[in-house]
């Protein structure tokens, strides 16, 4: 039995809205994405949800729609997909990264306030001002990584008191909540993902967010080309991108849409049999939940403990493997990647947490249909590596998967 590292979640209804599509002959710019944006706007409720190919063209978009512009500085982590300092470098902007915190693995907010505060300066207009570089620092971007969702309370308050926008990356965390609202809600703008691994996928495909009419309208024209908002044929009114999501991927939306509160529950379950199964692994550090968060589960994230992690860690990759069972590192920091070191925009880095993070952390499978069978198998595999006198467990038989795996995509 081979297990993938995801799969994704398709039905008859999935399959029934993307065929009316296909004979509807409207396959882009049509109704459907009207539905799916309208409809998903209701969801996270906001005024505006806007469309486009991918979690990192949303990101791009907001950045330009933002208007940070060339030069300036927004604080992010390290310790994610790199779409979310990409849509920064795309612009000429400068990611300035900060530490996590070690229990949720998102961004710090007590770190980006000691950094305003102590590295920082204002000008008389109320700029912030980087005394390191000399650049502005315009905005946050938080990461809700792995669909926990990060400090939203206190990143508000920081952002208010020193007048940074905040662009929300919620590509992970669909059907999260922070105080009992929607995450990506919480800022200026926020942006979702819909690769296969997802919680809901459209294929490939993203959603922005936000309560800004002009954001919205921007978003809309930057997707298409820069084409003015007056819909004229072939009248552009700024630089844009074929950033376009096609009916067929919006209703393969809309289905998943509809069934979200079903593949949340199925990706909970999942979960929760995995903490059951590895809580007594005392080498082993799972995913934590903080009180005011209701986690959205996209990945399940070992953590290794203890010394040699890095070695342990690569050790139960290696084991999981031999036994036919994918898993993936989440997440090589990014000031580590080499496209990031040679760009000339790192600054100097103190980020422990994140490095560490990065050498300890393994994705196991997981995914909706997991069977019972299976996600013993892996369990079973994890504990083998950590504890080879343990034995194995009988497990019931099941189907070989040929399903295939899934990086993140974003």
């Amino acid at each position: 039995m081979k297990i993938p590292l995801s799969s994704p979640d398709i039905g008859e209804l999935e399959i029934e809205y993307v065929s009316r599509v296909l004979r509807s002959n409207q396959l882009s710019l049509g109704p459907v994405l009207a539905e799916f944006e309208e409809k998903f706007a209701d969801y996270a409720g906001t005024k505006y949800a806007v469309a486009c190919s991918s979690g990192t063209a949303a990101l791009h978009m907001c950045v330009r729609a933002l208007g940070i512009g060339e030069e300036a500085e927004v604080i992010t982590t390290s310790f994610s997909f790199v779409a979310s300092v990409n849509c920064l470098l795309f612009e000429r902007v400068f990611p300035r990264l900060v530490d996590i915190d070690p229990q949720t693995l998102n961004i710090d907010a007590n770190l980006i306030r000691e950094f305003l505060r102590s590295k920082c300066t204002r000008r008389r207009g109320g700029e912030v001002v980087s005394k390191e570089t000399g650049r502005i620092v315009k905005a946050i971007l938080p990461v809700h990584v792995f669909g926990l969702p990060a400090d939203m309370k206190a990143i508000g308050e920081i952002a208010s008191e020193y007048g940074l926008a905040i662009l929300e990356d919620a590509c992970e965390a669909i059907g999260a909540e922070f105080n009992g609202k929607c995450v990506g809600t919480f800022g200026n703008a926020g942006v979702f993902a819909f690769y296969p691994n997802k919680q809901m996928t459209t294929g490939e495909g993203g959603m922005v967010v936000t309560n800004d009419a002009e954001i919205a309208a921007s978003c809309r024209s930057l997707r298409n080309q820069g084409r003015d908002a007056d819909g004229r044929w072939l009248k552009h009114v700024q630089l844009g991108y074929n950033y376009r999501l096609s009916d067929i991927q919006a209703a393969l939306g809309l289905a998943q849409l509809e069934r979200i509160d079903e593949l949340l529950a199925k990706r909970a379950k999942v979960a929760e049999r995995y903490m059951n199964l590895l809580a007594s692994e005392d080498s082993l550090s799972l995913p934590k939940t903080t009180p005011d968060s209701k986690r959205s589960w996209f990945v399940f994230v070992t953590r290794m403990t203890g010394p040699n992690a890095e070695e342990k860690r690569d050790g139960l990759r290696a084991h999981l493997a031999s036994a036919g069972i994918a898993s993936q590192i989440y997440f090589p920091a990014i000031h580590l990647q080499p496209y990031f070191q040679g760009m000339g925009c790192a600054q100097t880095l103190d980020l422990p947490h994140s490095e560490s993070a990065s050498q300890s952390c393994l994705a196991i499978p997981f995914f909706t249909r997991m069977s019972e069978a299976e996600i013993q198998m892996v369990a079973t595999s994890v504990r083998e590596a950590l504890e080879p006198a343990l034995g194995s467990l009988q497990l019931e038989t099941s189907p070989t998967y040929s399903s295939p795996t899934y990086s993140t995509g974003d």
